[in-house]
């Protein structure tokens, strides 16, 4: 995979940095957003692809991007299809500052220090190439105003957009209530974007814990002994604890 094409992860990244505060909208879940972006961007790289509501590998080779071929052999090594829920629900240490580092070699953002109180040193991130977020938003606000079907990336972005709840920074106000609407309906337009985008949801609201199903057949119920959650997904890390970080950086 070329490093030609900004990543879903990127644009997401992008689309919730603040140029006001250098800050990120949504911090905490923005985090799920980004495990979830990078399922989106490993399907449309044909590494893995959906499972009913689980993420199954289907080629293990590498993209050549290090961060998305961490999450792909993380996984493999899962040996089974795995939860979209139970991967969101588990993002990967420092996921967010990882995209902030990349995006600031390639010179799209500026770290600038700053502390926190007086005393605790902190990191905020100016955009140094406007017209990139300028271009990622023109393509949202394109859909969105036109009414057409977008290209399967910016309909996954549009979807991981309103799921971590960008919707009410990038449209504002009672004015910008249509606009948040259109970019919830855009969720429709990717397979992969919708189930992810779920799952995001899902992970928010607590209900990790219990498969998404269908209504069950009349008359038809659970059999004996049946498990009332799935298994934990092994080879997912757990959620850091808060205050776990020695300095703060952009949130």
């Amino acid at each position: 995979m070329g490093r030609s094409r900004r990543t879903i992860p990127e644009e997401l990244l992008l689309l919730a940095l603040d140029p006001a505060t250098g800050t990120t909208a949504q911090p905490q879940s923005l985090d799920l957003g980004l495990a979830g972006a990078q399922l989106v961007e490993l399907a449309l790289a044909g590494r893995i692809a959906p499972d009913g509501d689980r993420i199954a590998v289907v080629v293990p080779r590498p993209t050549g991007d290090p961060t998305l071929d961490c999450a792909l052999e993380l996984l493999r090594r899962r040996g089974a299809p795995v939860r979209a829920v139970h991967w969101i629900g588990g993002p990967r240490l420092g996921l967010r500052q990882t995209y902030l580092s990349h995006l600031e070699r390639c010179g799209m953002v500026a770290a600038v220090p700053g502390q926190m109180c007086g005393v605790l040193p902190t990191t905020r991130y100016q955009a140094t190439d406007t017209a990139i977020s300028r271009e990622i938003r023109s393509r949202l606000d394109s859909a969105i105003r036109t009414g057409v079907p977008p290209d399967p990336r910016t309909a996954a972005l549009a979807a991981l957009a309103h799921a971590v709840g960008l919707g009410k920074h990038l449209y504002p106000g009672n004015e910008g209530r249509s606009s948040r609407s259109r970019l919830r309906d855009l969720i429709r337009h990717d397979p992969m974007g919708g189930l992810v985008a779920h799952a995001v949801m899902d992970v928010q609201n607590g209900a990790a814990a219990q498969p998404r199903r269908g209504p069950a057949p009349a008359g038809r119920q659970a059999a004996p002994g049946a498990r009332a959650a799935a298994e934990p997904a092994r080879g997912v890390p757990m959620q850091p604890r808060h205050g776990s970080m020695a300095r703060a950086v952009a949130h």
